[in-house]
């Protein structure tokens, strides 16, 4: 969107989740519309088309659908032809993956082959941009090298750490995608788009550990560690869930590299090469300016209806003498790093035991140490509800046998005081559901309560003046 802009161009944003783009800059600006839409309902996003003269198509169901998210993506790509086609737009813009086609194509880069296909069956031409893995802070694929290289000094790996990639540096791909429109010779036209370098994963690895400051990564290739075994690693060992890992291992055993370069002279730019991507993309991590992350992918189930049946109720409350934006700032702070204040063993534990069940655990951290927005993942929590100075709403997004919602409320007190209301609410999926419940109550005192004295002693740390 912010290379759009400063091309030019005015853009309309179609969004499932609209609220997940406030606090964006670039969401104020009079050149965008933000249009709530759903990709399946084919007349509704027909209005939502009329008038653009192209449109990018950058959706991929593969980590909301499950196993079947192959066939999710080609009828969302059928609908949106059609809405293109009947809204007289006149260019669509894919971004999908390398890989030559055969028996052997895994179904994660099938997929990609047939969404361009379906896409341009209602007669509008279709741009192509292929790539393979690409390097940028907050993507799955990098995320999964770089959690992998940070915590195991010994790698049991598939025989695809041979296999050939040429990886590209996400602003190379941004640029890519916003050099075509002015570029006509592009329009229907299908390209390869990649980096200077055809490296092994065992060779992307080793410039990864070596990015990070760390000593040399062994590898010890073995022969009978399947891409689903695979995913399970990676689901154990990153933050990542093994429904999205599946289809990345899948697909890591065909070689992806270019086989033409025209795209480079019709839209010149300089390429990063792999050392410079990871780079590239660790400073914006260290920066805290990662954009986006695959972690806010996925619908946005909002607050659990919680008329009927049996609901468990924690409440707490704590007056705190400072501003409420202190208090705000505070909560906002939770998770990742820095913890949950309150007996930070015992959510260590339960993360791992999600993990182990196949839920998110804690390593999902968070996108930013100090800012939430709605729609983001913060450890196995998800931000369902956000007013600035006075609520966060969090779901649990853990294996639980039931549903569970941790909030807080910030009330004006006396005297310049505000008071912080903290509930955490379950409702039990049958009998299993009520054993946990009272199975865990016994820790509720050193979890909840110092949760709520962390959050008040940063919230005066926070309201300190600063020091000279």
């Amino acid at each position: 969107m912010p290379r759009l802009l400063a091309s030019g161009y005015a853009v309309r944003c179609v969004v499932r989740s609209p609220a997940k783009l406030e606090g964006r800059g670039w969401a104020s600006d009079s050149r965008v519309e933000i249009r709530r839409a759903d990709l399946a309902d084919a007349p509704s996003l027909t209005r939502e088309l009329e008038g653009c003269g192209a449109a990018f198509y950058l959706v991929h169901s593969m980590m909301s659908a499950g196993d079947e998210y192959a066939q999710r993506d080609r009828e969302l790509a059928l609908s949106f032809g059609r809405a293109a086609h009947d809204a007289g737009v006149a260019r669509i813009i894919y971004l999908g993956g390398l890989g030559e086609t055969g028996a052997n194509l895994s179904r994660h880069l099938s997929s990609r082959r047939d969404v361009e296909e379906t896409l341009a069956c209602a007669g509008v031409p279709v741009t192509v941009l292929r790539a393979a893995m690409i390097i940028g802070s907050g993507s799955a694929s990098f995320e999964i090298l770089r959690y992998l290289v940070h915590r195991l000094p010994v790698m049991i790996t598939p025989r695809w750490v041979t296999t050939r990639c040429q990886p590209i540096a996400v602003e190379n791909v941004l640029a890519y995608l916003v050099g075509v429109l002015a570029v006509p010779e592009t329009i229907g036209g299908v390209f390869d788009i990649g980096g200077p370098e055809a490296l092994c994963y065992s060779h992307i690895i080793r410039i990864m550990a070596e990015e990070l400051g760390l000593p040399r990564r062994w590898l010890i290739p073995v022969p009978v560690l399947t891409p689903r075994l695979s995913s399970y690693w990676i689901h154990l060992v990153t933050p990542l869930s093994h429904k999205i890992a599946i289809p990345l291992a899948e697909g890591l055993k065909n070689p992806v590299v270019c086989r033409d370069d025209r795209i480079t002279r019709l839209v010149p730019q300089k390429l990063l090469d792999v050392r410079e991507a990871i780079r590239a993309a660790l400073s914006q991590v260290t920066a805290r300016q990662v954009e986006t992350s695959w972690s806010m992918a996925g619908p946005m189930p909002g607050d659990p209806d919680w008329s009927g049946g049996t609901v468990f109720r924690d409440s707490r409350e704590v007056a705190i003498n400072v501003p409420a934006a202190a208090v705000f700032r505070a909560i906002c702070r939770l998770g990742g790093q820095r913890g949950w204040h309150g007996a930070n063993w015992l959510w260590a534990i339960r993360g791992w035991l999600d993990r182990l069940a196949g839920g998110p655990g804690l390593r999902r951290g968070r996108r930013d140490p100090e800012v939430l927005s709605y729609g983001e993942a913060l450890d196995f929590w998800r931000v369902v509800g956000i007013e600035p100075d006075r609520s966060v709403s969090l779901r649990a997004e853990m294996r639980l046998p039931g549903e569970a919602l941790l909030q807080f409320r910030i009330e004006p007190g006396n005297k310049g005081q505000c008071i912080l209301h903290q509930t955490a609410l379950f409702r039990p999926r049958g009998l299993l559901g009520l054993i946990y419940w009272y199975a865990v109550l016994p820790f509720h005192q050193p979890v909840f309560r110092g949760m709520l004295e962390g959050i008040q002693r940063d919230a005066v740390e926070i309201a300190l003046p600063p020091q000279t």
